[in-house]
């Protein structure tokens, strides 16, 4: 492929629909309006990155064709699917938005890097990165970013209008808690306290929610050998950290990736860690 792009892939940055949880949910608004029964029938992530690097032979199912269509009025299927070289003037009414570099193939979606815990939270607000969240997903150690550095009403707030928070701690119990504080060179206990502690917050939280919002927090534990704290937030941003030899999470660089559709990218690597590691888990 050359610098030109599928003509579906310009329109997607365009109207910043480029995410995959953002081109399912505009898809379904077209498919509600074409076919009801089209609705949940959005291409895989792996299809889309296929429709959108000119990996597909044709054209889509004529379903598919029907909604997309429908997405970007004016635009017939073999137009979207068709190598445009040249810029898209925008719809009639809409703002032309500034031309969009392409991003430097070696970072894939990576859209930040610190050097730091503490220069990431400098940057991202733990009350920026949760306050409109839908759905939140973390695993890691203690989980600090949910349990110490957001308050307790802000999380009931979020529980109570209908985020869900999966929390995935490494076990308190468990044999792999204390070989990362032998590693890190801790002889008290310090992270076998503070992830119980974490854990029992959580849970007294839990308890003064109503029956339908205490449902939406799920607290599991794990124990396995430490490697990287993840949070995933609206299936879109994901944080990574991995767990260096002998130094303390904190210390650790940190890296912000947004889901952007690219199969290549880290986003999807991350978001099936979490799962099979949710997978294994058992609640705490």
């Amino acid at each position: 492929m050359t610098d030109q792009q599928i003509l579906l892939k310009t329109l997607l940055k365009q109207r910043h629909w480029q995410t995959y949880s953002t081109f399912c949910k505009e898809y379904d608004r077209a498919a509600k309006k074409v076919d009801p029964s089209l609705q949940g029938g959005y291409p895989s992530r792996a299809q889309l990155h296929r429709w959108l690097t000119g990996e597909l032979k044709g054209l889509p199912y004529s379903d598919h064709c029907r909604v997309l269509e429908a997405m970007f009025p004016g635009q017939s299927a073999h137009e979207l699917f068709a190598v445009n070289g040249d810029a898209v003037p925008a719809p009639r009414g809409e703002p032309q938005p500034p031309a969009e570099s392409t991003p430097t193939p070696q970072l894939a979606d990576i859209t930040a890097v610190f050097s730091s815990r503490s220069a990431f939270s400098s940057a991202y607000p733990a009350s920026e990165l949760f306050g409109q969240a839908k759905e939140i997903c973390a695993a890691g150690l203690s989980l600090n970013v949910l349990c110490q550095s957001y308050p307790d009403h802000q999380l009931k707030r979020l529980l109570e209008s209908g985020t869900r928070i999966r929390c995935l701690f490494l076990d308190p119990k468990g044999s792999a808690i204390r070989a990362r504080e032998d590693e890190e060179r801790y002889t008290d206990g310090t992270l076998t306290t503070l992830t119980a502690l974490n854990i029992t917050m959580l849970t007294r939280l839990r308890d003064r929610l109503t029956p339908e919002a205490a449902q939406r927090l799920e607290l599991h534990v794990y124990d396995e050998t430490i490697r990287f704290n993840i949070l995933l937030i609206n299936r879109a941003t994901c944080v990574v950290q991995p767990y260096l030899p002998q130094a303390r999470g904190v210390d650790s660089p940190t890296f912000v990736i947004t889901d952007n559709t690219a199969a290549e990218g880290l986003f999807p690597v991350f978001d099936q860690v979490f799962n099979e590691m949710w997978e294994r888990s058992r609640p705490a």
